[in-house]
């Protein structure tokens, strides 16, 4: 009788998979002063004076502004505490997070 030798199957190799990305999103309202939401970009995003701006103006003339994409958890960390920021100054400032396509 020939001899059999059994080989162990070959292991499936995991597949990493990159995190689904998420936007937050800057609301626009009509009560909230501009200088104050510029104020918040640059503290909880870390944008220039510039950048802040940018966004600020978009969402004013658009209704929202896409103001960064992160990872889920770090999306909505980020618009929970520039909301935040606002309800402490007594503003209706909303940002608001969204599955990127």
């Amino acid at each position: 009788m020939p001899d059999i030798v059994l080989l162990p199957k070959p292991q499936a190799k995991a597949k990493t998979e990159r995190p689904k990305l998420y936007k937050v999103i800057l609301l626009n309202d009509d009560y909230t002063p501009r200088d104050f939401v510029v104020k918040v970009l640059k503290s909880v995003f870390r944008m220039t004076e510039g950048e802040a701006l940018g966004v600020m103006l978009t969402a004013h003339r658009k209704g929202a502004c896409v103001v960064a994409v992160f990872t889920r958890e770090v999306a909505e960390q980020k618009a929970r505490q520039a909301t935040d920021m606002g309800g402490q100054h007594g503003y209706p400032l909303a940002f608001t997070t969204e599955k990127e396509q």
